[in-house]
């Protein structure tokens, strides 16, 4: 039995497909169909019930699987307590960013780490919230990039910089005439939104009381931020965007933004782990990185602003 073929299999129960298992594994599928071949004749036993589509595991299976995570952790955190033990930044490191931070922060510090500390392999994966939970939990990913939310009490908590929300209004649309944006402003309004389940859109929707924006016809749903405000661009209705995104934009772009009126909703913005986590010298690394990345104002929160 090898640490390998305990990956593997861990491999082929979160994918449920020997094919998908494979290529997150970065093999080919016989050389992992092979490998977990020789596991089940090692043991004796079927560990996945390979007639059923999705691949499931077989009862005496999930048994082998859960004591095999268990296996795998301990030595994932063998290794990680030697390297931390010699303030090491070798190895992978795996960090999980929202969809709505990413684009905006990681050119802003990112390639600099990278061509400063070329011995450290930060592998980055956008997702949503609790993808990033989830991800942690499963020992997945090592960090998460996030914005700090109720229900996180699970994991460490360490506060990078607080964003403020920005109105992106088109020319056409009422509000354009408006220096600010108060929340009595966005009824009837044409919201270009999120869709349910991102904290972005959430956060905002609970902050300018915009329960009906689900029900109402002039609320859309789209995929991301990007794409609603090349819809702004075009004429049409308003969008929400986060400050770093300001700094990407063109002058006749930044004509279309708008701040809101005090209190300026504000998110802060975090990074979590798990409570056992070992590899504090990468983590610190990478939050004294991106507080240098990100402008000096942004680091505290201002007495205008609420976070939400």
């Amino acid at each position: 039995m090898t640490l390998q073929q305990l990956e593997y299999i861990m491999a082929v129960y979160r994918h449920k497909h020997f094919a998908k298992a494979a290529e997150a594994c970065n093999v080919t599928q016989p050389t992992l169909s092979s490998m977990i071949q020789k596991l089940e004749e090692e043991l004796g036993v079927k560990i996945f019930d390979r007639k059923r589509q999705p691949v499931l595991p077989t009862p005496i299976g999930q048994n082998v699987i859960d004591q095999g995570w268990e296996i795998l952790q301990h030595a994932k955190q063998l290794k990680e307590s030697v390297e931390e033990e010699k303030h090491s930044l070798r190895g992978t490191f795996h960090v999980g960013i929202l969809p709505t931070i990413a684009p905006y922060l990681i050119p802003r510090f990112f390639p600099q780490l990278m061509q400063r500390h070329p011995e450290l392999d930060i592998r980055i994966r956008e997702m949503q919230t609790h993808e990033i939970k989830q991800a942690l939990l499963h020992g997945d990913i090592d960090v998460g990039i996030l914005a700090k939310l109720d229900g996180m009490d699970d994991f460490e908590t360490s506060h990078l910089f607080f964003e403020q929300f920005f109105g992106y209004v088109a020319k056409g649309d009422p509000l354009y005439i408006n220096k600010v944006i108060h929340t009595s402003d966005l009824k009837g309004e044409y919201l270009w939104m999120l869709d349910e389940g991102h904290c972005f859109r959430d956060q905002l929707v609970k902050f300018c009381q915009l329960q009906g924006a689900k029900q109402s016809q002039k609320a859309y749903s789209l995929g991301s931020i990007e794409t609603f405000m090349r819809m702004v661009e075009s004429g049409k209705g308003m969008t929400f965007i986060p400050e770093l995104a300001i700094f990407q934009l063109a002058d006749s772009q930044k004509e279309l933004v708008r701040p809101f009126a005090i209190p300026i909703p504000t998110r802060d913005i975090v990074v979590i782990n798990n409570k056992d986590f070992v590899r504090a010298t990468v983590r610190r690394l990478l939050i004294e990185e991106i507080q240098k990345a990100v402008p000096v104002d942004m680091l505290k929160l201002k007495q205008v602003q609420q976070r939400v």
